[in-house]
């Protein structure tokens, strides 16, 4: 399995959980069952039933998420060993359940070290500041 293919998983097991307890949950279990329909429609209505049984599970133990979530981004990344083309309607579907709200943006990460001596810029002028 590709890098690719395998953070698609990891991300569509957390998505499909996640929404497992908001309004956009019906749309979610339809797309998730039509995928399995297209691909393996021998499994699809056993995904269908498993949607729900962790549902039930999320709805009664809220700290099992990452759990069941981990259990889906498996059921995901074997349908997606078995059935590689799948990975561009998965995306798709993923695309339309959580749509970008816009370009990413990378954290911003900072770190200082004290010296002794400091520069403080103040609206264009640079002052140099030597503690004592």
């Amino acid at each position: 399995m590709t890098p690719e293919l395998a953070a698609l998983a990891q991300s569509a097991g957390v998505t499909l959980v996640g929404l497992m307890a908001t309004d956009a949950w019906e749309r979610t279990r339809d797309g998730v069952v039509g995928l399995w329909q297209r691909a393996r429609p021998e499994r699809a209505d056993a995904v269908a039933a498993e949607l729900g049984n962790t549902r039930e599970d999320l709805a009664s133990d809220a700290t099992a998420e990452g759990e069941l979530a981990a259990e889906w981004q498996g059921r995901i990344r074997r349908l997606l060993i078995d059935r590689p083309e799948v990975a561009v309607e998965l995306q798709r579907l993923l695309d339309e359940l959580i749509p970008d709200t816009g370009p990413s943006v990378a954290p911003v990460s900072q770190s200082a070290t004290a010296s002794g001596h400091s520069r403080l810029y103040q609206a264009g002028r640079d002052l140099h500041i030597t503690d004592r």
